[in-house]
């Protein structure tokens, strides 16, 4: 069908969760706290005062989201694991039933013929490890070593890839400098310690991992496409700090094993006499990695701006002397992010083009929108401007294979409309409808489109 972008043999297309966003089940079988749930708690954090507590009830329903996998007919289903859920207090004494939920999940999965794909950590920190000073302090990067041996040591003989970190930039400047996200700290030199850590993190549980006898080991990145809002060298100038903080801190230590050059340009005094860098702890990053998992879902457009606080000792990480700016003449989706699928192709050339051989191989681990979803007169989801993003994008991604980028796989994010974060049940980015009040689940035209997709590269 020429609607359909076509992949190799052997490309992998596969559905991606997390798990505070669908799990529920906050309190039971032994689940400890995380950030995510005093988080949701606390007055005015979220939208509506929405939390993660019941989600969409994954932990008792999942046997019907894998029948929804398995009709989709996708190869891979990506989930993640709560630490909270194995080591309720962050390390010490391991939970089984916590174990025992994943271990019933996985064997599911491999029953329908699907892959399992497990990200050990998206986002949902154990609480009692952040009142120890959470990803600022080095001590949760080496207890989250420890955690990663105990699920590695459970579900390894049947789970092939797994995922370190998803989105640290996420953790690190929202958590810790912007505050829109869990624990909701507006820091400086804290935040670039948090980034640190959380590589650091990263470094010990790919040893964990391979010391487990696992297939492959990556780790998900959050990559944007910095755009200048105009020619002008200030801001270009711009584009180069909003790169090291979106993008650099991240593949500079694990693509090449080194500091940005820019950071200090970037970050000012506060990446001056970091004390939380150890000798060593670029070669523990920069370990080889299987596959480097990206989501993407729009550029950024950048204009230089002045530091929005005058005080360095009150500057928080994310204040880069940038701004953001609103690119006109496109659609945006129901997040307010600008649709530009080209933007992905350039994305993952330019990757290419300044990593190279070091660059491994790629798999997309999230791509996909939020949009105004209804649901018509006959009980159905006709999105048709995710058909549009999602069939727009990947073809986009075509267009960087074709251009030498070596991508081995794709997951939609997301299977599920789910607990959006900060921004609770406003948003949703499933394929599949849920209804919050029943829990009823209905398959939306791009779940369709997306099963049409993926058999046509099969027939």
């Amino acid at each position: 069908m020429s609607d359909f972008p076509r992949f190799p043999a052997g490309f992998v297309f596969g559905a991606a969760t997390a798990s505070y966003q669908i799990e529920g089940a906050a309190a039971e079988d032994g689940r400890g706290p995380s950030i995510w749930d005093t988080y949701s708690h606390t007055p005015g954090r979220t939208a509506n005062g929405d939390t993660g507590d019941v989600a969409c009830d994954h932990y008792h329903r999942y046997p019907e989201d894998v029948a929804l996998l398995r009709e989709l007919g996708v190869d891979s289903y990506r989930f993640s694991v709560a630490w909270p859920r194995i080591v309720p207090d962050g390390s010490g004494p391991v939970n089984p039933k916590g174990l025992d939920f994943y271990d019933r999940l996985v064997d599911e999965l491999l029953a329908a013929g699907i892959e399992p794909a497990a990200t050990l950590y998206h986002w949902d920190l154990p609480q009692a490890l952040e009142d120890r000073g959470g990803w600022r302090v080095r001590e949760t990067a080496e207890r989250f070593a420890e955690y990663t041996a105990v699920v590695a040591g459970r579900l390894a003989d049947r789970v092939p890839r797994w995922i370190t970190l998803n989105e640290p930039w996420c953790s690190a400047f929202l958590g810790y400098s912007v505050g829109r996200h869990a624990p909701g700290a507006r820091e400086g030199r804290g935040a670039l310690a948090a980034a640190h850590h959380l590589l650091v993190g990263h470094g010990l549980a790919v040893r964990e991992l391979r010391a487990a006898g696992v297939r492959e080991v990556g780790i998900t990145l959050n990559l944007d496409r910095n755009l200048p809002a105009s020619g002008s060298d200030a801001d270009r100038a711009a584009v180069v700090r909003a790169d090291t903080q979106h993008n650099l801190v991240w593949t500079e230590p694990l693509l090449a094993g080194r500091y940005p050059a820019s950071e200090e340009e970037t970050w000012g005094e506060l990446i001056t006499g970091q004390d939380f860098r150890r000798d060593g702890d670029l070669e523990l990053i920069g370990q080889p990695l299987d596959f480097l998992g990206i989501n993407y879902y729009r550029p950024i457009v950048v204009a230089d701006a002045p530091y929005r606080e005058a005080d360095p000792a009150r500057r928080v990480a994310t204040d880069n002397r940038y701004a953001e700016v609103r690119l006109e003449g496109v659609r945006h989706t129901a997040m307010n992010w600008p649709v530009v699928p080209e933007t992905f192709t350039d994305l993952l050339v330019d990757l290419k083009e300044r990593y190279g051989e070091a660059l491994p191989p790629v798999h997309i681990t999230e791509n996909g929108s939020a949009e105004d979803d209804e649901v018509g007169a006959d009980g159905a989801v006709h999105d048709a401007d995710r058909v549009a993003y999602l069939r727009d994008h990947l073809t986009a991604l075509r267009a960087a294979m074709d251009a030498g980028v070596d991508v081995r796989g794709y997951y939609v994010w997301s299977l599920l409309d789910n607990f959006e974060w900060a921004l609770g049940y406003d948003k949703r980015f499933g394929i599949v409808r849920v209804d919050y009040a029943t829990q009823r689940r209905t398959p939306k035209d791009s779940y369709r489109w997306y099963r049409a997709m993926i058999a046509a590269q099969r027939g």
